[in-house]
């Protein structure tokens, strides 16, 4: 599962700190610019050429981007009517992993992915592949860790999240670990997909890991601790979604706080309360890439200036997900008052597993997991 929080008009009024966009114009050298190679906006005209060549090309293909994830919605909105173009949206509940095979799947068509939305576990994996095409946003030198993570900029960080559980008030409130494997919890618990293929299931494993004095290194202890889970009837193998929330399938789900923030007011608004307990502080970094083959290279660059810009940043903010440029809106005073309102002005990001880390953890889980809860 990757809740929508505001409407695109909320946002709209939030983005006090967009960057400017030129006038759109064309011009024989813009036209004859190869998008497909640039690794920057001045080689393409600027954000003007850029604009002009996405016109152009009509479309932007995106995958796993639900509505409801660190504000998505708004985000694809905003760069629809920004740049008159259409957005066509992929499987939306998709892991990092399947983005990546759908690419791979329709390399050559139309239907391919131009940008990604990926875990750094899946972005380190294909590092230096030939998957990605290098790409540095205006804003790249002011994002937070992407000059370790990627100094080819191949991907690049965009937004970080820390993990929680969510859960239905109608459960009374969660103090501990031991309170999930409780009788009131039979068949309510859910992980937010497979950890063979999603960052945040990977991730809300590390969590619980961590809680029961596990490391990066091993989690063997978290591992244990969801074959209780399920031996007790707790754990369902269920990928929870909007849908499996608001009908009761999947009261407790292990997710990405910003994902049950947006949850939160949800259920607020329909008269529901959903509550949040975070046994240990384990942080969630995602990144975003271009198909180093995508169908609309200019569309695919100008997305990344967009959602890697102010405009982005404010639109992730209100959405609860701490941008990776937020520490330099920060220090400018240019970040937003909604942004600031949504995920206050800490500079703290809790602690996260490295790429290899989470390799580690996930040959472990390749057989582990299934004997300890069965498949999706």
């Amino acid at each position: 599962m990757k809740f929508s929080k505001l409407t695109s008009g909320s946002v709209a009024a939030a983005l006090v700190v967009a960057l400017a966009i030129p006038a759109l114009s064309t011009s024989s050298a813009s036209a004859a610019v190869n998008y497909s190679k640039i690794t920057n906006a001045s080689q393409g005209g600027g954000m003007a050429g850029l604009a002009a060549a996405c016109k152009k090309e009509g479309q932007l293909n995106v995958i796993a981007l639900p509505h409801y994830w660190a504000n998505y919605g708004d985000m694809i909105t905003g760069f629809a009517k920004t740049y008159g173009v259409k957005v066509d949206e992929a499987n939306p509940e998709g892991s990092s992993q399947e983005e990546i095979d759908a690419a791979v799947t329709n390399k050559g068509t139309n239907r391919s992915p131009d940008v990604f939305d990926i875990g750094l576990a899946v972005a380190v994996k294909y590092l230096n592949t030939g998957t990605f095409a290098p790409y540095k946003a205006k804003t790249w030198q002011y994002l937070q860790f992407a000059q370790s993570i990627d100094p080819s900029a191949q991907v690049s960080p965009n937004y970080t999240g820390t993990m929680t559980i969510g859960y239905s008030g109608d459960l009374g409130t969660i103090t501990s670990l031991n309170d999930l494997l409780l009788p009131k919890f039979k068949g309510k618990i859910a992980l937010n997909g497979d950890p063979l293929g999603s960052s945040a299931a990977m991730n809300g494993i590390f969590m619980i890991n961590k809680a029961l004095g596990g490391t990066f290194d091993d989690v063997t202890k978290g591992t244990a601790f969801f074959k209780k889970l399920k031996d007790a009837g707790n754990f369902i193998n269920v990928n929870p979604t909007e849908a499996t929330i608001a009908s009761g399938q999947t009261p407790v789900v292990i997710d990405n706080g910003y994902i049950q923030a947006g949850v939160v007011k949800a259920m607020a608004a329909a008269g529901k309360v959903w509550k949040m307990y975070t046994p240990a502080a384990v942080g969630s970094t995602y990144n975003s890439a271009i198909s180093a083959w995508a169908p609309h290279p200019a569309c695919a660059r100008l997305w990344m200036e967009y959602s890697l810009g102010e405009t982005g940043a404010t639109i992730w903010a209100t959405g609860g997900a701490t941008p990776t440029l937020w520490v330099w809106l920060l220090k400018t005073g240019r970040a937003s008052a909604a942004g600031k309102a949504a995920i206050g002005v800490s500079k703290v990001v809790a602690e996260k597993a490295s790429a290899d880390q989470t390799a580690a953890a996930r040959a472990y889980l390749k057989t582990a997991w299934p004997a300890a809860v069965g498949t999706n």
